[in-house]
């Protein structure tokens, strides 16, 4: 991808977009752990991206920038630190903090569906010939404000849906291995997670869950869209 200045405008918006969204996730995390007893990511109950930066700059700039110019979307990574022991005693309030990080991606993925519904509703945005990662809607005059809002929330939409699917994928070391938990008896999550503390399981989830994920999520995204654009005769695919 040659480095033009549409290109440029565009990677910018996925930066500050999976930037805040990544932030979002982290923060949720730190704030459920810190009202459920354990206050080791209290400096990361922020909507300041500056202290996720510092804990994982590969995952959250390096990483991101790169995979824009060489795919042209954005993968990374962040993290929050818990105290493991405090998960271990209170195996259910770990569990609703490991859910809290992809219930504020599906938060912002509705409010740029929200955003979105109403750019139609109003004629400033139309459903694109093509959708692609960065085309979920156009706006009806090409260029200027109504064209880069219609990329952010593209963005914020489809970015957000990847990182709440793929997180509550339920294998270590996602969100939703300790996630399925809170379905469980406390003792029964206790066991669930010691077995998965095993080393060798991380690699393994991570290999797992990029192999389910890419057959997954193409349906995952056609439903959202269906859900998105209900009402709207037709849309490009």
């Amino acid at each position: 991808m040659e480095p033009t200045i549409d290109t440029v405008t565009i990677g910018l918006i996925w930066f500050v977009v999976f930037l805040f969204s990544t932030t979002c996730h982290e923060g949720a995390h730190a704030l459920v752990a810190k009202l459920g007893g354990d206050p080791t990511a209290s400096g990361q109950v922020t909507l300041n991206p500056i202290p996720h930066i510092q804990r994982e700059p590969f995952g959250m700039v390096l990483v991101p920038l790169l995979s824009y110019f060489y795919g042209g979307w954005m993968m990374g990574w962040a993290s929050a630190p818990y105290d493991p022991m405090w998960a271990y005693r209170h195996p259910h309030r770990a569990a609703r903090m490991a859910l809290a990080g992809p219930a504020a991606n599906f938060v912002l993925m509705l409010i740029g569906a929200i955003g979105i519904r109403a750019g139609l509703a109003i004629g400033t945005f139309q459903p694109p010939a093509s959708v692609s990662f960065t085309r979920i809607v156009e706006a009806t005059d090409p260029s200027g404000f109504g064209a880069l809002l219609a990329i952010f929330l593209s963005v914020l939409f489809i970015l957000n849906l990847i990182l709440g699917t793929f997180n509550l994928l339920p294998v270590p070391p996602l969100d939703g291995n300790v996630g399925v938990t809170i379905f469980m008896s406390e003792e029964k999550a206790r066991s669930f997670l010691d077995l998965f503390r095993q080393s060798g399981f991380g690699m393994m989830g991570i290999v797992l869950a990029w192999v389910v994920f890419g057959r997954l999520f193409s349906v995952v995204f056609t439903v959202a869209l269906n859900i998105l654009y209900v009402g709207i005769t037709s849309y490009g695919s």
